[in-house]
């Protein structure tokens, strides 16, 4: 079995999500040829082919144009799928307390984290519970670059948990789209039985 996707142009993380996504359509050892168009998606790859267990090998074909080959084995990638949900040991729970991720630029920072929540859409297991306070609510209300990323979260068994406090400060009380409403006790009460907390 051979395949090939063009992940030409594509920002991060989709050249990865996007490969991780041909991995499991293999029902048969074979190669999968991954195109991109800089090294920063090659050296993502590769690292994605690497904690799979797949041996892979890059290479450039013209201008901003690589290729990377990958050998899938379906064992293997059933393997690494079955061992992710045991990781850790309890919930899994995503704190977002800022639209914004990291520190610096404010744009680059939504971009960021847009790109972190569309992200989390295609990590196996989704998170169990994702906490968004202080300005982490405007992520859940109208007008959200990440709603349908969210949204979608939701749909796949992520329960998602805004700050009423939060959301009245800033005024966002009555536009929350994605999610329900929650208090301090219900924030305090997750995160003090939860098994691993992220905070992007």
């Amino acid at each position: 079995m051979k395949k090939t996707i063009n992940c030409m142009g594509m920002a991060c993380p989709l050249p990865v999500v996007n490969a991780k996504k041909a991995f499991e359509e293999f029902t048969e050892t074979g190669t999968l040829i991954v195109q991109v168009d800089n090294e920063t998606a090659v050296n993502n790859v590769s690292k994605l082919a690497a904690r799979y267990g797949f041996a892979a090998s890059s290479r450039q074909t013209g201008d901003k144009a690589y290729e990377i080959e990958i050998e899938v084995t379906p064992e293997k990638a059933q393997q690494q799928e079955q061992a992710a949900p045991g990781c850790g040991g309890g919930p899994l729970v995503v704190v977002l307390s800022s639209n914004v991720m990291g520190t610096g630029d404010d744009k680059l920072g939504k971009a960021l984290m847009k790109s972190y929540i569309f992200a989390l859409t295609n990590v196996d297991p989704v998170p169990d519970t994702i906490l968004c306070y202080n300005g982490g609510a405007f992520l859940t209300t109208e007008g959200s670059d990440s709603l349908e990323d969210l949204q979608n979260l939701e749909a796949a068994g992520t329960k998602i948990i805004t700050c009423g406090t939060c959301l009245n400060f800033y005024g966002l009380t009555d536009k929350v789209k994605v999610g329900t409403v929650g208090n301090m006790y219900d924030i305090a009460d997750i995160l003090s039985h939860a098994g691993r907390i992220v905070r992007p």
